[in-house]
């Protein structure tokens, strides 16, 4: 009786709405059920992440105010001194110093296992040693992108990610207002009216106001989607507009990825050019220090396979990025790679994932992430509230199916262009159709539960 009594009133309050309406008020809601953890955890997790710059600092604040005690050792020295403290390791890198009583910060490989070997500028004594796979950093890229479950993680998170994109497209219909009367319960909650109104206008002002802001989120992070990312990388290299060098990264990656190629084998293992009267680590890095690039800077030695010292630029800034390539004989500059030379597809995903780690205008742009997740995770809460005090007993609670209901010519050709924009999310619809036709239509009861058929 109750569930009768919820249907009709359910039914009162969207009489006259259309049955589009009522089909994407659906999909909001399974959109929803799917996505809503997630977008809780990928809200947390990326805030945390927006703060790297001020975490980092405050991780090796003590490596940024060591007591110097006399004449710097050389740069060699210090290189030195770090593979010594990793026996069989050899010398992947150097980052540049950012500040003048900071700890010298040089890269090892052992084997493909990266290793920072934090050295005293003076002393060359060993401060700290941390595997690169296991910073705090690499934890958080995981468990935001990954769930820290590798490929299927990454999968999930794009799924996720997917339904989200189609959860805010159908609330903003939803919310559309048709026969608003003024902006109340529009753009600003009306309060004081009653519970129901307030957890309905609490959700679609919420929604309408980060609408924008989360779906730039949800768009900017699929070129690290594993599927996704990598069936943009393929559609660039068919239409020749592939990166030579790609600096993002797509789907799960190794513990001790980044690094970890140095001296992983015989073509990548370092060359000591010096020995032979080539440029020596203390001058590249002098001439490097001198282009003030934008930090953290990485300064990678030549290996057979790529014949110049190379300092790059690792901003999360991205369009603040340059790689500066100098001979290996010479320290002469040989190539520079800047931001502006890319081509501009990479020009526009560079920018979006700066904006996206809220680095492109730092730190309103850190103020804004915050906000849309804050924004985000109120939309959960407040759709988990609504849904539990509309839910009938025994049932899920989803709106009412539609009777003899069909998709019409224009929303389908929508949803195979959704489809096919994103991949994982016309997967899924393909499998929950094919559950469904195989499976729910002979289970009554799952049916009934799920709201799949009139009660």
């Amino acid at each position: 009786m109750i569930a009768i009594e919820k249907r009709e009133t359910e039914g009162r309050e969207t009489e006259g709405k259309g049955s589009l309406y009522r089909m994407l008020w659906r999909w909001h809601f399974y959109a929803g059920l799917i996505c809503i953890p997630f977008v809780i955890w990928l809200a947390l997790t990326g805030t945390i992440y927006l703060f790297r710059p001020q975490i980092d600092a405050w991780v090796d604040r003590d490596m940024a105010v060591l007591q110097r005690t006399g004449t710097p050792a050389t740069q060699q020295a210090i290189v030195n001194a770090a593979t010594s403290a990793v026996p069989g390791s050899t010398f992947a890198g150097i980052m540049l110093a950012e500040q003048p009583d900071q700890a010298a910060r040089v890269l090892v490989s052992d084997h493909g296992v990266s290793t920072r070997i934090y050295v005293h500028p003076d002393t060359l004594a060993i401060l700290k040693t941390v595997d690169e796979g296991g910073t705090w950093d690499r934890w958080i890229f995981k468990l935001h992108g990954e769930l820290m479950m590798g490929t299927a993680g990454s999968i999930m998170v794009e799924l996720a990610a997917s339904w989200a994109i189609v959860m805010v497209v159908t609330g903003l219909y939803l919310w559309w207002p048709r026969n608003a009367r003024g902006l109340a319960g529009v753009i600003y909650p009306r309060i004081g009216q009653g519970a129901k109104r307030f957890w309905r206008d609490i959700h679609a002002v919420t929604g309408v106001w980060v609408s924008a802001f989360a779906l730039f989120l949800l768009s900017s992070g699929m070129p690290w989607a594993l599927v996704w990312g990598n069936g943009f990388k393929m559609v660039r290299e068919a239409t020749g507009t592939a990166a030579i060098s790609q600096d993002w990264v797509i789907g799960p990656q190794s513990d001790h990825a980044g690094h970890g190629e140095h001296g992983g084998g015989p073509d990548m293992a370092p060359v000591d050019h010096s020995a032979h009267g080539g440029a020596t680590v203390d001058q590249i890095v002098t001439r490097a220090t001198a282009l003030n690039l934008a930090a953290p800077v990485i300064l990678t030695p030549p290996t057979k396979s790529a014949p110049y010292w190379w300092a790059k630029s690792n901003a999360q800034n991205r369009p603040q990025r340059e790689d500066v390539a100098f001979n290996a004989m010479t320290g002469e500059v040989a190539r520079r790679d800047i931001f502006d030379q890319k081509h501009i597809i990479d020009q526009v995903v560079g920018v979006a994932i700066a904006a996206h780690e809220g680095q492109l205008f730092a730190p309103l742009n850190q103020i804004l992430g915050v906000l849309t997740a804050l924004g985000l995770v109120t939309l959960c809460v407040s759709a988990f509230v609504m849904w539990r005090r509309r839910a009938p007993e025994g049932v899920l609670g989803a709106p009412p199916p539609i009777p003899d209901a069909r998709i019409g010519a224009g929303l389908a050709v929508i949803i195979v262009i959704a489809g096919l924009l994103l991949p994982v999310l016309g997967a899924s619809l393909i499998g929950l159709a094919v559950l469904e036709r195989l499976v729910l239509r002979h289970w009554k009861p799952a049916r009934r539960w799920l709201g799949l058929k009139i009660v």
